[in-house]
Order: structure tokens, then C-alpha cells, then sequence
């Protein structure tokens, strides 16, 4: 499918549920042609059980940093046991990370918005890029309620970046629909959720947020909330 599907796609999609949705980007583009992005956060687990249960088959990739919590390596070793699966893991390149470590040093993020973003496109966006090019289209947890960045997102949009659909079966879901899944269908998640954390990446980037703060007040605190993507959902 190209971008010029987009509208044609979105009159189907709009108003179906997440499970309608995914079985419609399953049939229409085929279970290995797709692949669900998950952080481990609530969102990706709530699609990880939704895409497992449509087809067993549904493949999930996840980035691995170098600089994840340990409770995010817990949370992904109890979801593929509890759903008999693989993640595929990936990893950035060592090279890169070295150069840019060397060079800056382990903590270059906290300098400037520049330093930050470079070492997103080095430990995530990069390896990313790579992954979806092998792709034609990628599922992701994004919702409207989590920040001032996403309140424009459609449940499918052109990810011009790299070239592919882009699906977000999971738009209008509140805080509370995600939670209230999760726990009706004992689905695993990350335990930092229960102290307080309410969007989790890199360790040093995200921290529990304070009693009336965005959902995603914790992650890169110290930035302008409209900066708050590290580039892997910034639209071009």
C-alpha cells in the first residue's frame, strides 16, 4: 500500500475497535509484512496480547539501548513466557555508540537538546530505520491522551520517515481503558508502572512523575514538553 491509500484506509478503520483493526492490517497486509514496535510500556503490552491472540504468528521487535531498567529486561523475559514467543531484539551499532561516547561522554543527553537527540538516533532511531525498510507497514501504542506531541495522530498514518503505514490501533484508548485491559486479561507489564512511572524508556531519561504532571512528564524532564520525542514518531 502507498501514501496515496491513506484516505481510502482511514474511511475502513475509523470507529473499528483495536482488534478489528489489527485483524484488517493482518489480512489486508499479512502477518509477516507487519510488526508491532513495543517499548514493554502498558500500551505495547495491551497490543502485544491483542496481536498474539489474532495470530501467533505477529511479529514484535524491540530496541534494546544499552541503557534500559532492569525491570524492563524483567517485564520482557515474563511476556514471552507468558505467550510462548521471541521477541526480535535489537541493538544499536557498537561503533557508533562508542564514537559518540567517547567523544561526549555516558551522559551527553543531559547537555542539550542536541546531545539528546543524537544519542536517540544513535541508540534507537538508526536501528529502527533499519528494521522498518525490511517492513510495509508498523503497529505502535501511541495514543492521543499522552501528550501535546500526539493529539493530531490518526489510527493509520504515512510514516514519511521511512517510507511505510504506520497503524495506532489504540488512538482513543484513555489511561484507565489500558489499565483496566491489562489487568481483565492478566497481561504482564513493567512493574516501575506501579511506582509511579507512567512512560518508561532509557533509565537515565525517564524518571516517576508528580501528582498532576502530563503522563510523560518523566521522560526527558528537563526538556520543553514539545520536544518530548526522542525521533522515532516525529512526523516530517
Amino acid at each position: 500500500m502507498e501514501k496515496s491509500d491513506i484516505s481510502s484506509v482511514l474511511e475502513v478503520l475509523n470507529g473499528k475497535s483495536a482488534n478489528e483493526i489489527i485483524k484488517w492490517i493482518f489480512d489486508t497486509i499479512g502477518v509477516e509484512n507487519v510488526a508491532l514496535a513495543s517499548s514493554l510500556g502498558i500500551e505495547d503490552q495491551v497490543l502485544t496480547d491483542l496481536v498474539l491472540k489474532q495470530n501467533d504468528k505477529a511479529r514484535i521487535f524491540t530496541l534494546d539501548t544499552g541503557r534500559l531498567p532492569q525491570e524492563t529486561y524483567s517485564a520482557m523475559d515474563k511476556t514471552m513466557m507468558h505467550y510462548n514467543f521471541k521477541y526480535e531484539v535489537l541493538f544499536p551499532d557498537r561503533d557508533k555508540v562508542e564514537k559518540m561516547v567517547s567523544e561526549y561522554g555516558a551522559n551527553l543527553f543531559y547537555e542539550s537538546i542536541e546531545k539528546r537527540k543524537l544519542c536517540c538516533d544513535v541508540r534507537k532511531v538508526d536501528i529502527l530505520k533499519k528494521k522498518l525498510s525490511t517492513l510495509k507497514a508498523w503497529i505502535c501504542g501511541l495514543r492521543k491522551e499522552q501528550s501535546v506531541t500526539r493529539t493530531n495522530i490518526n489510527v493509520v498514518e504515512w510514516d514519511e520517515a521511512n517510507n511505510l503505514l504506520k497503524f495506532n490501533p489504540l488512538i482513543d484508548w484513555n489511561e484507565a481503558d489500558v489499565w483496566n485491559y491489562l489487568k481483565k486479561e492478566n497481561v504482564p507489564y513493567n512493574k516501575l508502572f506501579d511506582k509511579g512511572y507512567t512512560s518508561i524508556g532509557c533509565a537515565p531519561c525517564t524518571r516517576a512523575i508528580e501528582k498532576g504532571e502530563d503522563l510523560r512528564a518523566g521522560r526527558w524532564w528537563w526538556e520543553d514538553p514539545m520536544h518530548k520525542e526522542c525521533g522515532l514518531h516525529v512526523k516530517k
